[in-house]
């Protein structure tokens, strides 16, 4: 069947997540390249970013530095600026196909002010917390079409991760595709489980074409 509804993930699939990292490398103190080769290493032994946080810094708490940058006005907030150059171009090119397009990431609420600030021509944002379901929970998945009206047999939905967004979309029988960049899709791109992506490109420019063939 046709797909009629494409649905992204925002952190390293349209979002360059790179000015994310520098500021948590500032806030713990150490360098970008630091922090980079500890959050590699946990994203390869398959545990949660927050760990790299620990291994820098011991006893560091992400959730209470978080809390205390949303107090202070320092909290990471979304850009346009921080947009990956192919990201407009494929989501208007997609809608101006017919396509119906959504965004829903592992977001809290408050921060979807931030991601409609993005400017992208899309039908839906959504987050995690609005959805009732962090990924990799199927709910998430069938909770974004169950509120969109789509069959997963219609829909797909593009990743940067095998873990989070690839296998969940798959086990709800949406076409899952596989966006091989950032730090989590150059390490998952070598894991078994990425031959299970329907689709595997390496750039946005690439997805039109590929939900064509």
């Amino acid at each position: 069947m046709p797909i009629k509804a494409v649905f992204f993930d925002l952190g390293e699939t349209l979002i360059d997540e790179s000015r994310l990292w520098r500021e948590w490398a500032d806030i713990i103190g150490v360098s970008e390249r630091d922090f980079t080769a500890a959050l590699e290493h946990v994203i390869a032994r398959g545990e949660h970013h927050h760990r790299a946080f620990e291994m820098l810094q011991p006893g560091f708490d992400p959730k209470a530095a978080q809390l205390r940058r949303v107090a202070d006005g320092t909290r990471y907030l979304f850009r346009p600026d921080d947009l990956y150059p192919d990201a407009k171009t494929c989501v208007t090119s997609l809608r101006k196909a017919g396509l119906f397009v959504g965004i829903a990431g592992s977001q809290s609420r408050d921060l979807l002010d931030s991601m409609q600030t993005l400017g992208l021509d899309v039908d839906i944002i959504t987050t995690s917390e609005h959805l009732g379901f962090d990924k990799p929970s199927p709910k998430f998945f069938e909770g974004l079409l169950a509120q969109t009206g789509f069959s997963a047999a219609v829909s797909a939905y593009v990743g940067d991760r095998i873990d989070n967004d690839v296998l969940p979309a798959k086990a709800v029988g949406m076409t899952a595709v596989f966006l091989e960049r950032g730090p989590w899709g150059r390490i998952h791109a070598k894991s078994a489980d990425a031959a299970r992506a329907d689709i595997r490109i390496t750039a946005l420019s690439e997805l039109a074409e590929a939900l064509r063939r």
